[in-house]
C-alpha cells in the first residue's frame, strides 16, 4: 500500500514540475493569466508558475507572412482582374495581440482583401498596372493603422498578381506591338532624315571643295599667265632695247632705214587683202626715196675726173 502511494505521489509530483516549469525561446514571449487574468509577459529563458492557477501562452515575435487569398475586383474603368497579395507582419505586443481580437489571422486577411477592393475600386486599370508601388504603400499604411490596436505592425504588402481578363491582355498585347511598331517606323525615318542630312552635307562640301580647287587653279592659271606674259614683255623690251641700241651703233643713213622700211611694206602688202593702209609716216619715206632717186640720177650726169660719164 505505502509502495502504490509513493508512486501515485511521484507521478503527481512530475505533473506539477511539468505544469510549473517552461521555457521561452529568443523568438517568444510568454502571457501568464492567473486564474483567466492577464498577470504579466515573460522574457526569453526559464519560467515557473504556479499549477493549476496559472497558465502560460507563448507567441512567436518573429516577422510573419501572411498570404492574402486571389480574388476578383472591379477596376474603375470597369474591368475585371484578378488581384492577390501578401502581408508582412510582425507583434508588438503580445497582451493585444492576444485578447483585442479573436484571430488575428482571419481579421488582417478579410482587412487586407477589403482594403484592396476598395483601392483598386479607384484606380483605372492602366493606372494599375503602372502603380503597383503606389497600392503597396497605401495599402500597408492602411492595414498598419488598422491592426495597431491588435499589437501588430505591417512592415510591408506586396501585389503578387494582377491579372486582367483575356480580352483585354491581348488588347493590351496589340496595343503594345502597335507602339513598338511606331516607335520602330519613327527610329527609322528619324536614320533615313539623319542619313539625307549627312548625305546632302557632304555633296556640300565637296561642291565646296570642287568649287575652291577650281577656283585656286583658276587662281594659279591667271598668275602663271601674267607671269608669262610679263616675261615675253621683258624679253621684247629687252629685245627692243638691243635693236635700238644696234641701230644707233650702226649710225644706220635715212636711205637705209627706206629701204628697210619699203621692205616692211612687201610683207604688208603680201597677202589677200584688196586695200593697203599706209601710216602717215609713208609719206615721209616716200620723200626721201624721191630724194635718193633724184641724187643717183645727178650722180649719172656729172663727169668724172677724167673727162667721162660714169657708167
Amino acid at each position: 500500500m505505502d509502495t502504490v502511494a509513493w508512486i501515485v505521489f511521484g507521478i503527481l509530483a512530475l505533473v506539477v514540475v511539468g505544469k510549473a516549469v517552461h521555457i521561452v525561446r529568443q523568438h517568444q514571449r510568454g502571457v501568464i493569466v492567473t486564474f483567466g487574468k492577464y498577470s504579466k509577459t515573460m522574457q526569453p529563458g526559464l519560467v515557473f508558475i504556479f499549477p493549476f492557477v496559472q497558465g502560460i501562452m507563448l507567441l512567436d515575435m518573429r516577422e510573419t507572412v501572411l498570404d492574402v487569398m486571389p480574388q476578383e475586383v472591379i477596376t474603375k474603368d470597369n474591368a475585371l482582374v484578378t488581384v492577390d497579395a501578401i502581408v508582412y507582419y510582425e507583434i508588438t505586443d503580445p497582451f493585444r495581440n492576444l485578447f483585442n481580437v479573436v484571430d488575428f489571422r482571419m481579421a488582417a486577411i478579410k482587412l487586407a482583401q477589403t482594403n484592396l477592393r476598395n483601392l483598386i475600386g479607384d484606380m483605372e486599370l492602366d493606372e494599375l498596372l503602372i502603380s503597383r508601388e503606389t497600392v503597396n504603400a497605401r495599402l500597408c499604411q492602411i492595414l498598419d493603422d488598422a491592426t495597431d490596436k491588435w499589437g501588430v505592425r505591417v512592415t510591408r504588402v506586396e501585389l503578387q498578381t494582377v491579372e486582367p481578363p483575356a480580352d483585354i491582355i491581348a488588347a493590351m498585347s496589340q496595343q503594345m506591338k502597335a507602339e513598338r511598331l511606331k516607335r520602330a517606323a519613327i527610329l527609322e525615318a528619324e536614320g533615313l532624315r539623319q542619313s539625307e542630312i549627312l548625305k546632302a552635307e557632304g555633296e556640300r562640301q565637296a561642291r565646296i571643295n570642287i568649287a575652291e580647287g577650281e577656283a585656286e587653279a583658276i587662281k594659279k592659271v591667271a598668275e602663271a599667265e601674267r607671269y608669262r606674259e610679263l616675261t615675253i614683255a621683258e624679253g621684247e623690251a629687252q629685245a627692243i632695247t638691243t635693236v635700238f641700241a644696234a641701230i644707233h651703233a650702226g649710225d644706220p643713213t635715212p636711205d637705209v632705214l627706206a629701204i628697210k622700211y619699203l621692205e616692211a611694206l612687201a610683207h604688208i602688202a603680201d597677202g589677200e587683202a584688196t586695200k593697203i593702209f599706209l601710216p602717215l609716216e609713208a609719206m615721209g619715206v616716200l620723200g626721201s626715196m624721191a630724194a635718193i632717186g633724184e641724187a643717183f640720177r645727178d650722180s649719172q650726169q656729172t663727169p668724172t675726173s677724167q673727162g667721162r660719164e660714169r657708167p
